[in-house]
């Protein structure tokens, strides 16, 4: 695999890449979605949630539920995850080696579509927010990856361009929305998104720690 050249910024996912979170929002979702019948998948979690980017609890629709029925479950689930998120939180294999051999050298950034209150419940105790320059959550921007505004959002902040960064993701959604965004992306997936489509990431890593011979 070919060095990428040219990079000054790195664009790093979240859950997933950075920390061992996405268990916990797929539990937090399932447990409530069981208590109507409906039975949420791998396989229907990562097509709804993690390649379209929408909620899994719209499948509750489908059941009759009314959007104020559907909005009380949806407050029930994320107090669920939140409840989660208070357990310690594993971060992921070689993140905290990585970053401390990139971050001298790149400008860092974390591109979320977590919510501010759930990203500061999560890396309370990580350390590894001073690695980063910017952060930008769900409340940043308007339209969720797959779209590609949080990514052109985070080029603007930088002062960079599309061919100036390098973005990791984990997710299908993720990928797709760095594509849109004109930046190559690096994928690694994890358990629970292997199986999505990455055929637009510049290439796929089995771990964080293949990054380094790519960009050092």
């Amino acid at each position: 695999m070919k060095p990428l050249k040219g990079i000054k910024a790195i664009l790093w996912d979240n859950d997933g890449i950075l920390v061992d979170t996405e268990k916990y929002y797929f539990q937090s979702t399932r447990e409530f979605l069981a208590t109507l019948g409906i039975d949420l998948t791998h396989e229907l979690y990562l097509h709804i949630s993690l390649k379209e980017g929408k909620s899994a609890l719209d499948l509750a629709l489908d059941r009759g539920m009314t959007a104020d029925e559907i909005l009380a479950l949806r407050q029930q689930r994320d107090k669920r995850y939140i409840e989660l998120l208070h357990q310690d939180i594993e971060i992921m294999a070689g993140v905290e080696e990585v970053l401390n051999v990139l971050a001298p050298r790149y400008k860092m950034a974390v591109v979320t579509s977590s919510r501010r209150q759930y990203f500061d419940i999560i890396h309370r105790n990580t350390g590894l927010l001073p690695f980063f320059d910017l952060i930008l959550t769900r409340e940043d921007y308007e339209h969720s990856k797959p779209d590609p505004e949080p990514y052109r959002l985070a080029l603007e902040k930088l002062g960079i361009t599309a061919d100036e960064a390098l973005v990791i993701e984990d997710s299908e959604r993720g990928v797709t929305a760095a594509h849109r965004a004109g930046v190559r992306c690096a994928a690694i997936p994890n358990p629970l998104t292997r199986d999505g489509n990455f055929t637009l990431a510049c290439c796929v890593l089995d771990n964080c720690r293949q990054l380094l011979p790519l960009l050092t």
